[in-house]
């Protein structure tokens, strides 16, 4: 009872907002079914080759890119909310549309709208959890609105594989229903978190906030000048993100090429059952056991368990090797997760938090966008081995850049800590 306790510690006392917030995403990840199947849509519904799929899901990422720049200044020239509620309303009736249309190349345009929608929304809804959190309770709320997402992800996957055979409309207006009924919960029980006009938050008193997060005059280059260590670090997770963009399409070709469509996108399915119950269940453990650790030493260990998780399908490939490599890498995407937007939003200024949702997630998901487009050449003159192999060695050397990055970081903090000692002696 008492490890149980100490496991469940970090999501007790957490603001309204959070569950409500928790909640909204669980149920739109119930109806999550088109982005993880987006690969085998373009490939085996649509029939592209896998070049074209590389490159049309590189486009959708590069489109994302200034949605995303968009959404992040209005966001902190509007507010998050209304923001949030337009443009995702938008993604969903993109999906809505999806469902009356046959299987064809005019889809593929439905769905690049789609991406930019949401694009334009992101920044909002990642404003809006920094606005509504500080970082004593930050590491927290991330990891439950984590695990609320894969909760409900967890039992869509569970039936995702077989509606993809056979039932691929049913998935959009599914997807399109319970963002819906999510973005419903978000416009009634959570009002606005920032007030653009008197550029304060307003639900939490700034006098509460660390130094790093007070508002600041000036533009977003100004503010990523001024914390250069933000930079290095999206940097880092950009090869994160190039590897685990493979969960997404290499895998699953590879799933089908081994196992037949029917059988591979039935066991690719079922990975995404595996890692949604693996998140289920290790996010709370993984929280509690990493506490002591920095933000930047639980994303190095995450960096050493994407390189083996994906690496070892370069050298075998057998039904239980991708279940295995489902679990290990899922437990890296679990660290990383609980890390990486917690670190960035508390070296955010509040007044920033929108643009700063947007641009460093444009160099970190630039890896999704980038991870197909190299993948699907590398896969086109190699072959699925090798290109597990590649994938591999590129998060290794982004998990080294880590490594000193985290040294260095602890070295700067020490250092402050003797100034600050210093003046007040003075």
């Amino acid at each position: 009872m008492e490890y149980l306790n100490k496991i469940i510690q970090p999501y007790k006392g957490l603001r309204r907002e959070v569950y409500i917030l928790f909640i909204s995403r669980f149920v739109n990840a119930i109806g999550a079914l088109i982005f993880p199947f987006m690969t085998l849509i373009l490939r085996e519904k649509i029939g592209l080759p896998e070049s074209q799929v590389g490159v049309i899901t590189a486009l959708s990422g590069l489109l994302y890119a200034p949605a995303s720049i968009l959404g992040g200044n209005l966001a902190d020239k509007f507010g998050r909310k209304k923001l949030l509620i337009i443009f995702q309303s938008l993604g969903m009736f993109s999906y809505i549309i999806c469902y009356f249309m046959e299987t064809s190349i005019e889809m593929v345009y439905v769905l690049i709208s789609a991406s930019v929608f949401f694009g334009i929304a992101g920044p909002s809804h990642d404003a809006m959890i920094g606005d509504i959190t500080t970082d004593d309770d930050r590491d927290g709320a991330y990891s439950l609105l984590y695990l609320g997402f894969n909760l409900g992800f967890a039992f869509a996957m569970m039936f995702a594989g077989r509606l993809f055979a056979n039932h691929l409309n049913i998935m959009f207006l599914i997807d399109a229903i319970t963002a819906f009924i999510a973005l419903a919960l978000i416009g009634f029980f959570i009002k606005e978190t920032y007030d653009p006009s008197k550029k304060e938050e307003t639900i939490i008193d700034s006098s509460s906030r660390n130094e790093m997060e007070a508002a600041f005059e000036g533009s977003i280059i100004r503010v990523l000048l001024s914390r250069p260590i933000l930079i290095y670090f999206s940097l880092g997770v950009f090869g994160y993100r190039f590897i685990y963009s493979q969960w997404s399409f290499l895998m699953p070709m590879h799933a089908t090429h081994n196992f037949g469509v029917e059988a591979g996108s039935l066991v690719y399915g079922n990975i995404g059952s595996l890692n949604a119950f693996t998140v289920v269940f290790f996010t709370p453990v993984l929280t509690s056991l990493f506490a002591k650790f920095s933000n930047l030493k639980r994303v190095v260990f995450a960096g050493f368990l994407f390189s083996v998780g994906f690496g070892i399908l370069g050298f075998i490939s057998f039904k239980w090797v991708f279940y295995l490599s489902g679990f290990i890498f899922t437990l890296g995407e679990i660290l990383e997760a609980i890390s990486v937007m917690p670190f960035i939003m508390n070296h955010t200024p509040s007044s920033h938090r929108g643009r700063m949702s947007s641009v460093l997630p444009i160099i970190m998901g630039a890896g999704f966008s980038i991870g197909p487009l190299v993948m699907g050449y590398v896969l086109e003159y190699t072959n699925f081995e090798f290109s597990w192999r590649f994938a591999s060695v590129i998060v290794l050397i982004a998990t080294i850049a880590m490594i000193f990055l985290e040294k260095f970081d602890k070295k700067n903090k020490a250092q402050n800590v003797i100034e600050k000692r210093n003046s007040k002696r003075s």
